[in-house]
């Protein structure tokens, strides 16, 4: 397993990130145990949950579940000094998290406060702003996105008074480091300019999708990525399954994500059927695992601090930690960017 450090910190995470949305769902307190013991015998030490998990589906009955897996394996494992442990405050909209309202500083503390509590742990050492108060073009939203809706004065004002509330949780040592999730470009160097500029922490990464189908990040946060030592944690890495294959021709397997989430946030649509044959064709003739050969991809982005990884099965599991191991030769990479120049955006 390589490491790298998150952002401009001293943090050292493994390249591969093990995530958790599914636990409290699709994968009982047990299983998730099992997961967090395999993964760090694996030389996975980094591992990213958020307060509203699962998310398969989300629920008002559920939300704050999966940290709780967490917090238990923590406890009776006592191997929270092996483990980054990264987690979010959710953004507006869920009326069950906050009555749904934007995050503002007496939310941060109160999210941040249960979290620390369901984990079972006196600090986080990445906390993360899950999506924007404004508008964005994350999950599916590129389609309508208009920045004429955004009000630059709140947009900026918010985040100053987030980045205000998290020095409060970095100076009183509950968050070691601080990290972004369904960014733009402008809004990641907003955050870094107003923390430069005022003396506040400064953000360590992205969490964004990237994957095979959705490659968003290669243009302009690729750079700011580079500039600024901001790295990207790359989740839905198999575009919620679909570059395993599993999929293909409508089917639906009983027990998977589609069949509790129909169509995968809206990535389970007619336009990605040829990609992912094709994604699939190009692994199996050169001997891969198509979900192995999506991370193992994912993994030479120069931009990547980490993977996230999510499995429902140890067997899954085992497959895409594998990735770690693939080297993808010079010609199985030309045969994805030829795939990729004809379908840039299927989903």
């Amino acid at each position: 397993m390589k490491y790298k450090k998150l952002g401009r910190t001293d943090i050292s995470v493994s390249e591969i990130c093990l995530g958790t949305m599914t636990w409290g769902s699709q994968n009982s307190e047990a299983e998730a145990h099992r997961q967090m013991d395999y993964a760090l015998s694996q030389g996975v030490n980094f591992f990213d949950t958020a307060e509203l998990y699962p998310t398969t589906p989300v629920s008002a009955e559920t939300w704050g579940d999966t940290e709780a897996f967490i917090g238990t394996w923590l406890q009776k494992s006592g191997k929270r000094g092996d483990v980054v442990l990264a987690t979010k405050v959710a953004g507006p909209g869920r009326p069950y998290i906050r009555g749904g309202r934007p995050i503002d500083p007496a939310g941060i503390r109160e999210a941040l406060d249960n979290s620390l509590m369901r984990l079972k742990t006196d600090h986080i050492d990445l906390y993360q702003v899950h999506w924007p108060n404004r508008p964005h073009f994350h999950f599916r939203h590129a389609w309508q996105y208009n920045t004429a809706r955004i009000d630059r004065e709140q947009a900026t004002a918010d985040i100053l008074a987030i980045l205000d509330t998290l020095d409060e949780a970095v100076k009183a040592g509950k968050v070691r480091a601080i990290g972004l999730s369904n960014e733009t470009t402008w809004g990641t160097q907003k955050y870094l300019s107003l923390s430069e500029r005022k003396g506040l922490p400064r953000v360590a990464t992205v969490q964004n999708e990237y994957n095979l189908l959705y490659r968003h990040y290669d243009l302009d946060m690729a750079e700011l990525s580079h500039f600024e030592d901001v790295g990207l944690l790359a989740y839905s890495p198999l575009a919620a399954g679909l570059l395993s294959g599993k999929y293909l021709g409508g089917t639906i397997p009983p027990g998977s994500r589609a069949s509790i989430n129909a169509d995968l946030g809206g990535r389970l649509q007619p336009l990605q059927e040829k990609p992912v044959a094709a994604y699939v064709e190009i692994a199996r003739r050169h001997g891969l695992d198509p979900a192995a050969m999506a991370i193992a991809f994912c993994l030479t982005r120069p931009f990547m601090a980490s993977v996230i990884i999510g499995a429902t099965t140890m067997e899954q599991l085992a497959t895409v930690i594998g990735a770690r191991d693939i080297t993808l030769s010079e010609e199985v990479l030309r045969d994805i960017a030829g795939v990729h120049r004809q379908y840039p955006m299927p989903i």
